[in-house]
């Protein structure tokens, strides 16, 4: 299994920069919901409002020194899977769990991962993201997928009566994304360095599942976010995102968000994606 930082040559025709639109959460007078599922009678699916931003994103494969996924938050790795059909649940939790798992040990020097979930989504325009019976779509508002009180609860929820101990320890939350059947062309990640985000930036919302609520960060603009993005993720590559982390001296939370890249050509196949959810220990 390779995992070193990726550092594919680019085709001429990726800009080392574009500017894309992304959707960014405003700050409202209540707390930001949404329900994963249909809400109780007279109440609306979600209160969160959003905005359209163009904003300049770099090209992350040209950044000087590489990425780290404890600095700027996110990093690209070589990784050549095992799984032959992610869309086979079987193979996917048979195969591509374990190696995960040991790639995000190798990666981070954790002493422990436990994958917990993972996630398929398949673009289709016209199709509205939780459309029961529909493969998901790309997540198009930035966000972050745990806060600073939801990281340690999922911890807890998922470790049961380990947890305590393990959270006197680092722990982290990361999620490996990668494509499946063909490069990410289409729909690309953007990533804001999290050295760059401001803790005033982040909105916690409540994410509202029908037997637990969960916290998740939406993302207020702030004109000094870096943002970048990844072109052509290819099949044998994965991105590591850090969605939370309990030591403040690394990067712990890192908003992402799926994008329209105008660069995109016509006629680019629409993006297949899985991302993994893991949680890293550290001794």
């Amino acid at each position: 299994m390779s995992t070193q930082v990726a550092d594919r040559p680019q085709a001429a025709a990726i800009p080392s920069a574009v500017e894309g639109v992304l959707n960014f959460a405003e700050r409202g007078p209540e707390k930001a919901y949404t329900y994963t599922y249909k809400p109780p009678e007279g109440t609306p699916a979600t209160n969160i409002k959003t905005y359209a931003q163009t904003v300049t994103l770099e090209n992350a494969r040209q950044l000087a020194g590489g990425l780290d996924v404890d600095v700027q938050g996110f990093q690209i790795v070589s990784h050549r899977t095992a799984v032959r059909d992610f869309w086979d649940e079987a193979q996917t939790m048979a195969l591509g769990h374990p190696e995960v798992a040991e790639l995000v040990k190798a990666v981070t020097g954790a002493s422990r991962v436990v994958v917990y979930d993972h996630t398929l989504r398949r673009r289709d325009v016209g199709v509205a993201d939780r459309t029961p019976g529909q493969a998901r779509q790309p997540a198009g508002r930035v966000h972050i997928d745990q806060t600073v009180d939801s990281g340690p609860q999922r911890v807890r929820d998922l470790m049961g009566e380990q947890a305590e101990a393990l959270l006197k320890h680092r722990a982290a939350i990361i999620n490996v994304w990668r494509p499946i059947h063909h490069e990410a062309r289409d729909w690309p990640l953007a990533f804001a360095d999290a050295r760059s985000v401001a803790r005033d930036d982040l909105i916690a919302s409540d994410l509202i599942f029908p037997h637990r609520k969960g916290e998740i960060y939406g993302v207020s603009y702030n004109p000094a976010q870096r943002w970048r993005f990844v072109p052509d993720l290819q099949v044998d590559e994965a991105i590591l995102i850090k969605c939370w982390d309990s030591d403040p001296s690394v990067a712990q939370f890192t908003p992402h968000t799926a994008f329209q890249d105008p660069t995109t050509p016509e006629g680019t196949p629409p993006r297949e994606s899985i991302e993994f959810r893991t949680i890293a220990f550290f001794d």
